[in-house]
């Protein structure tokens, strides 16, 4: 239950910034969510987290922007939703530090690639060579920083409580054998 919960919020915090009038350049709880979220459900339960992300996305689309919703324009985004979800079932069932560090690196990066890329070829935004495409990149570093840093924070909060309430519980219980009251 509380995957879903921590899923859900993640999904609500792709909201705040518009909500509050402002942007966060991308400072959201999604990918942590999809790590934690993956980590933590059966593989095919990712079904549920890209359609949580989906209404999310149609949301957005349809009342914050205004904008007409056209399903093909969110079809590697909702591929990437799954398979962030299905690479932390395989990853981060053990969690490691390593295994965090390595999740989150590989789901921001993976979505600057793929959405960054997706722009460049399906928009006149930039021209559709090297030098648009480096140009699209370059002008999106700024959100693919603010992604890695939510992403890597949230997620040592999301996978780094738990392990530290083990080990303070552990600790407790041995100090409570060794000094009986």
């Amino acid at each position: 239950m509380i995957a879903y919960i921590i899923l859900i919020l993640a999904a609500l915090s792709r909201l705040a910034p518009h909500a509050l009038h402002g942007t966060a350049v991308n400072f959201t709880a999604v990918g942590a969510g999809l790590l934690f979220f993956g980590s933590r459900r059966p593989k095919w339960h990712a079904i549920a987290a890209v359609g949580i992300l989906a209404a999310t996305d149609f949301y957005l689309t349809r009342f914050v922007y205004g904008a007409p919703f056209e399903v093909k324009q969110y079809l590697v985004t909702w591929a990437w939703y799954a398979a962030v979800c299905l690479m932390a079932s395989g990853l981060l069932r053990k969690v490691t530090a390593l295994r965090v560090v390595a999740g989150v690196l590989a789901s921001a990066t993976s979505f600057f690639l793929l959405s960054n890329f997706v722009v460049w070829f399906g928009s006149g935004m930039y021209p559709h060579n090297a030098s648009g495409l480096a140009t699209c990149y370059v002008a999106a570093l700024p959100f693919y920083a603010n992604d890695l840093i939510s992403t890597g924070l949230l997620s040592a909060v999301l996978f780094g409580l738990p392990v530290l309430a083990a080990k303070l519980t552990d600790a407790a219980h041995e100090r409570s054998h060794h000094h009986p009251a």
